[in-house]
Formats: C-alpha cells, structure tokens, sequence
C-alpha cells in the first residue's frame, strides 16, 4: 500500500494542475517567471497608454500605439480564460477581487467599438493588477501589514463613524452659519450647499481659495472652522494608531506571520506558515 501511495505521489501532476501552479503561484521557478513576465506586461501596456494620451506622442506614434494596445489586450484576455480554464471553481474566480480587475483591465479595448476611443484610456486600471507583486517578491510582511491595517480600521469603525458624525455636524452647522453672515454679499455662500462645500474644503485644510469670506464676521467664523480642522484631523490617525500598536503586540507575541498561498477553492491568501486548511472557507491548502 505505502509503494502504491509513494507511486501516486510521484505521478506528474495533470495539466489542468500545472497550470494552476504556473498561474496562481509564486512558488515555483515557473510560476514566478510567468508572473514576472506578467507585471512587466501590465507596466508596459500601462506606459502605452499614458503615452497614448499624450496628443503630440499619438500623432506621430498613433498606429503603434493602437497595435501595441490590442496585443497587451489579447495577450491578457488569453491569460484571463487560461485562470478561469484552470481554476478548481471558476465562479470563484471571476468575481474575486483579482478576478473582477482582470476582466475590467481589457473591458476598455473591446468598448472601443461602442463609444470613443477615450474609454480606451479607462485601461490604467490594470495597474491595480500590480497588487500581485506582494505575493510574486515574497514580501509577506507586507501582506501582513495590510491585514493588521485592514483589522484595525474595522476594530475602530464605531470611533471613526462618531468622529464622522461630528465633522458632519459641524460642517452643517457652519455651512449655514456662513450662508446667514455672507449669503447676501458672497455669490460663493448662496445657499447652504455650496456653504458647506467651503466648510469641507476649510476643514480638510485644502483650501482652494475658489471661495472666501469677506465680512469680519465670516472670517472669523472661518478662523473658527480651520482651527476645528487642525484639532479634527488628528483624531482619526490617533485611534487606528492605537489600534494598530495593539494588533502589532499582539502578533509580536504569538509570533504570526502570514503567507502568499492562494486557497485554490475561495481565492484567497494571507495564511499562517503551518496552515493545512484555508482559514476562509476551510478547504485543504
């Protein structure tokens, strides 16, 4: 029986399987090479585009531009089929994260025979696709970086939604505050919408300028509305810092450190080094 089984295990893997680990892992001196190839497919057809939009570059190298773009889109469109071909549940790809950017990473291209040629340019988004060079570099720290972020922004989501809800309040409170001082003076406070757009743009300490008091009352409503600013944004980075110092002693502690394995049933990555199951949807890794 243990010859039989030793037997199974040195039999070559099916095609279906190989391919599976040549485009969803890194692991292996095939697998990263095509993703490797891959990322530098992505920046290549992304630095045609941006180049496209450059009116002087597209009328002289227009053509090419064209030719470039649509094998940059085919070559992609062979590899979105070969990831669905493969994949052990094909649904679960397609509307992953990954999944649904792939498909709207060559969507622009065959659009171009339904509107203009500027939807064409809606093709950046495959720089989002650049994401993959977390798990292709094996930069797991990274990947766990991301999720202790991601933890602690929802471990303080109550603190953040009351500091929102404040902001907001003050934000009404002074749009109309501004729209009653400057409303009859200042065509940029007529009415308590357009108030509370200079309140955000105030607060946020953007300040285009487009839109200012004039009355001393109003400017000092506006010292007001900076100072609140100033004090406000500091608010938000205080608590998800706090949190994140906390998730970090707690990894420290139990010494949790995620890695780039892909579930081949959910899709998903960030396990622990000795996981034999998918922590999401408990499937054999």
């Amino acid at each position: 029986m243990s010859e039989t089984n030793a037997a199974q295990e040195k039999k070559p893997l099916a095609w279906r399987e190989r391919l599976y680990e040549i485009i969803f892992e890194a692991d292996t001196p095939a697998g990263k090479t095509f993703d490797v190839l891959l990322l530098i497919a992505i920046l290549l057809s992304i630095l045609v585009i941006m180049l496209e939009s450059v009116k002087s570059y597209d009328l002289h190298f227009g053509k090419e531009f064209t030719i470039a773009e649509w094998f940059f889109t085919i070559l992609f469109t062979i590899e979105y089929a070969a990831r669905i071909l493969c994949a052990r549940r094909p649904l679960r790809y397609v509307f992953s994260f990954y999944g649904v950017v792939d498909l709207l990473s060559i969507l622009p291209t065959y659009l171009i025979f339904l509107d203009s040629d500027e939807i064409q340019r809606l093709g950046v988004i495959r720089a989002l696709r650049l994401l993959r060079a977390f798990r292709i570099f094996k930069l797991g720290h990274m990947l766990s970086g991301a999720a202790e972020l991601r933890a602690a922004i929802w471990a303080t989501r109550s603190k953040i939604t009351v500091f929102l809800a404040t902001v907001v309040i003050a934000v009404v409170i002074e749009g109309a505050a501004l729209n009653l001082i400057e409303g009859s003076d200042n065509p940029g406070f007529s009415s308590i919408p357009q108030s509370m757009y200079w309140a955000i743009v105030t607060m946020t300490t953007v300040g285009y300028g487009d839109v200012t008091p004039v009355t001393p009352l109003g400017k000092c409503f506006a010292a007001v509305i900076m100072i609140l600013g100033y004090s406000l944004i500091i608010v938000p980075t205080g608590i998800v810092t706090a949190e994140l110092s906390h998730i970090y002693s707690s990894e420290k502690l139990g010494g949790s450190h995620l890695t780039t394995q892909v579930c081949p049933e959910c899709m998903r990555e960030g396990h622990d080094p000795d996981a034999t199951f998918c922590k999401f949807c408990g499937s054999r890794l």
